[in-house]
């Protein structure tokens, strides 16, 4: 499955079940340019995963309630739980590596041990709670 646009307005919906990898972006930045087609093939790879992309120029909202500022910066999710995020790009192998992990987690393991307030689906400047 290709990556989807993530924005403002869908981002819970896409964000709060299962893993999603989210591509923090701009179409000015070169090794933004040059992680693209990784991305996609890995997107490809693993299609129990959703892989979002957010351009932060026409999502200044997403990019600061996640203080993103690098980029490439890609974020992992499960159900809705922040779990990683890393600035750079990012090799097939790494990205392939990480989804194995999260795949492995335990997940109740994971909320029992999560600080409420990280336990959120959306940040505050995106209408969370």
């Amino acid at each position: 499955m290709a990556a989807i646009t993530i924005t403002e307005q869908n981002f819970e919906q896409h964000t709060n079940k299962g893993i999603v990898l989210i591509d923090f972006w701009a179409a000015w930045c070169g090794p933004c340019r040059g992680f693209a087609p990784v991305f996609e093939a890995a997107a490809l790879r693993h299609p129990d995963v959703t892989f979002g992309k957010v351009d932060v120029d026409a999502q200044p909202g997403l990019a600061a309630a996640f203080q993103i500022s690098s980029i490439p910066t890609l974020m992992i999710m499960r159900d809705g739980v922040l779990l990683a995020a890393q600035p750079g790009a990012m090799p097939a192998a790494k990205i392939d590596a990480i989804l194995t992990k999260v795949r492995g987690l335990d997940m109740a393991e994971v909320l029992r041990n999560v600080k409420p307030e990280l336990a959120v689906t959306r940040p505050a400047a995106v209408g969370g709670r």
